[in-house]
């Protein structure tokens, strides 16, 4: 046997191994490559971190806002690059001349007029009307000319837009011949500008102009302070601030900085926290750390979070607040309980903190938020407590966030509205959990608190069918659950689990209910039966319970009470009448013996010494606190002496507590009750109507 759990445990612990690592290289894997330390901030919002220096000599340029204006200026004022296009200019006067040879009655002269004309205009400068405007407006007064690489500003008053150029040429020719034949020919159309912006040159200039206004107007000094703690980071500030990422990074990527040593820190931290996990499951819950759904969800859970956060964390300042960490221990606080939900939560959120700029603020926001869902829901009974929850934790965060920034900044920030939106986010994604812990329970196969609370119904099904054809045993169903909870919540065990487990524990007894002593109604079946035959009966209630939970489809968790409740112990009674009738023969105790197991975990073992204490409780003939104390001693210290309790890893601690719960609970429900008097024969209201009428 103990090989055996040897083997077992062996076998536990390997699979826990790899799942830790399959872990750990996930989070390795997307953890972030860089080094360099993050920081994140915003302009307006008070520095939340230490004294930050300069690590080398820093030029010091102008900030965003101030470049923006001179960039403004630049482009407002900017005399822009012409060139004359000589080949439009040819063609168009070509054009012209062409058409006006083509309209009858146009001589020879008046066409060498009209052509001196256009020349002229052209001469003097057609543009685009989008530059005309400008001109006119008194926006553009010079524009610049290049030639052999020398810049030169010329008026720009004097040029014509095409609408201008041709109002002048109609202008100077009055005569309805020359009108007529500029219509004919379209003249306004085939009038187009000869002097074109230089895109590239002009570009190319204005850049010049701008880099030299914005250049660098000093220098901080290697080791002089850039920005302190709750400093506010104006736009000087946040350029300066920029300045030191880019030279931190250039350093690191030129191998200036220990990247190599920082990353295996990293490494080793996250090792150590998913440790420090396995040791808390392997140590104080054996009964998780035994199972591989368990396992599996724990990890999972915890490698899904931390990896969402460095995705999130590095596309969205302050991003990792949207993440609803709370699930996590309201996930693991349904399926199981409250230490193990926030020993996870825990890791969870250190193993995040890597990723995170303000890790202090993280951490102290998520511990809060995780502890108060866990309390809000130490006592589930309803699904809508998972509301409540959800703002509760939104409450959650804002009053740390708000208590952290009093504390390091002493006042509040605008950058609590980003808080506001995020954790907000944040809750209305928690309140949806229900849906998760529903896929949760149907893929691992769980039970969570609310099935267990559904279950725990009297009017379901079966509880029904129990009550209605095992009045005595539902009775009796009803007060074992009421003493196991009452334990179970001394010792810290699963009160729901303890408390559905109680009341189905023996509807095996539905097939035979007249066989059972709290169900008989003066006939005794097992008169008529040898002990053999009726131990065969009493034990027979427990696979019969077996395979009506099958049937039923009850969870596993419940199916386990069923199995355990009696152990591999003995139907004493029957047991010890056939030892008495044989009294010189080797009684094989197997017939008399239930199948077991033995209790597996601190929950069945409550249920077993409940159910034994209750039965045997109604049989005393005077329930004083000294009768009760001596069954409740004599009755658990025999099933100790027997070891039926030897795998459940109950200890004597627990033990004690469980007593003193039981011994509390049925002086309760035995207690004395005042015997009312009787009223003398003289007093009574018949005598005195009688008295009355005599």
């Amino acid at each position: 046997m103990a090989n055996e759990k040897k083997t077992i445990l062996k076998r536990n612990t390997a699979f826990h191994l790899l799942v830790f690592s399959i872990t750990a290289f996930a989070i390795v894997w997307f953890l972030p490559t860089t080094t360099t330390k993050s920081y994140k901030y915003e302009i307006g919002r008070p520095w939340g971190y230490d004294l930050l220096t300069a690590p080398t000599d820093m030029p010091i340029y102008l900030d965003s806002v101030r470049c923006m204006e001179i960039r403004d200026s630049v482009n407002r004022t900017f005399s822009p690059v012409v060139t004359r296009n000589t080949a439009t200019e040819e063609s168009a006067i070509s054009k012209v001349n062409e058409a006006l040879a083509n309209v009858e009655g146009f001589g020879t002269t008046s066409r060498a007029s009209v052509m001196a004309t256009i020349k002229s205009v052209y001469s003097t400068g057609i543009i685009n009307s989008r530059l005309a405007s400008r001109i006119q407006s008194g926006h553009l007064k010079t524009v610049r000319t290049i030639k052999n690489n020398v810049t030169s500003e010329i008026d720009a008053t004097t040029f014509l837009s095409p609408k201008g150029a041709y109002s002048r040429i109609d202008s100077l020719f009055t005569n309805p011949d020359f009108k007529a034949a500029f219509a004919q020919i379209g003249l306004a159309k085939i009038i187009v500008p000869n002097i074109e912006v230089d895109t590239i040159a002009s570009n190319k200039l204005r850049d010049e102009i701008y880099n030299k206004a914005v250049a660098p107007t000093g220098l901080i000094h290697e080791g002089e302070r850039i920005i302190d703690r709750g400093e506010i980071v104006t736009p000087q500030i946040y350029t300066n601030l920029k300045q030191f990422e880019r030279i931190v990074s250039e350093r690191q990527s030129r191998g200036e900085s220990n990247g190599l040593y920082v990353f295996l820190g990293k490494i080793g931290f996250i090792v150590l926290s998913l440790l420090s996990l396995f040791f808390f499951l392997r140590i104080f819950r054996p009964q998780y750390f035994a199972s591989t759904k368990t396992t599996v969800l724990i990890y999972m859970l915890i490698g899904v979070f931390v990896i969402a956060n460095h995705f999130i964390g590095s596309h969205f300042d302050g991003g990792s607040y949207i993440i609803p960490y709370t699930i996590i221990p309201i996930v693991i606080l349904t399926f199981f309980d409250t230490r193990t939900a926030l020993a996870v939560h825990i890791v969870t959120i250190f193993l995040s903190a890597v990723a995170v700029g303000s890790q202090f603020e993280f951490l102290f926001m998520q511990w809060t938020a995780g502890v108060t869902a866990v309390y809000s829901l130490k006592d589930l009974t309803r699904r809508s407590q998972l509301l409540r929850t959800a703002a509760l934790v939104f409450l959650a965060y804002i009053v740390s966030y708000v208590t952290v920034e009093l504390m390091t900044i002493g006042t509040v920030s605008d950058y609590i509205k980003r808080i506001l939106l995020f954790t907000g986010i944040n809750a209305v994604l928690i309140s949806f959990v229900y849906f998760l812990i529903f896929v949760f329970e149907k893929t691992f196969r769980f039970t969570s608190v609310m099935t267990l609370i559904e279950l725990a119904d009297t009017n379901s099904h079966l509880l029904q069918k129990l009550s209605e054809e095992c009045p005595g045993t539902f009775q009796h169903s009803m007060s074992v659950s009421t003493l196991a909870a009452e334990a179970a919540r001394a010792v810290g065990a699963n009160v729901q689990l303890v408390r559905t487990g109680a009341l189905y524990h023996d509807i095996g007894k539905i097939d035979n209910s007249a066989f059972f002593t709290e169900n008989q109604k003066g006939v005794n079946p097992h008169d008529s039966l040898d002990p053999v035959s009726s131990a065969k009966i009493i034990i027979g209630h427990v696979t019969n319970g077996l395979k009506r939970a099958e049937k039923e489809n009850l969870p596993e968790p419940i199916r386990a009470f069923i199995a355990e409740h009696h152990g591999k112990g003995v139907t004493r009674y029957f047991y010890n009448t056939w030892r008495n009738a044989h009294p010189d023969e080797e009684i094989d105790p197997a017939p008399f013996s239930y199948p077991g197991p033995n209790p597996q975990s601190r929950e069945t073992s409550i249920l077993m010494m409940a159910d034994s204490v209750e039965a045997a409780s109604r049989s005393l003939r005077e329930h004083t606190a000294e009768a009760i104390t001596a069954l409740v001693n004599r009755i658990i210290g025999e099933q100790i002496a027997e070891g039926l309790h030897d795998d459940s890893n109950i200890s004597f601690r627990d033990i004690k507590l469980i007593k003193k719960a039981f011994i509390s609970r049925l002086a309760i429900i035995y207690h004395a009750r005042v015997e009312y008097p009787e009223l003398n024969a003289a007093n009574s209201p018949t005598t005195q109507t009688s008295n009355t009428n005599n």
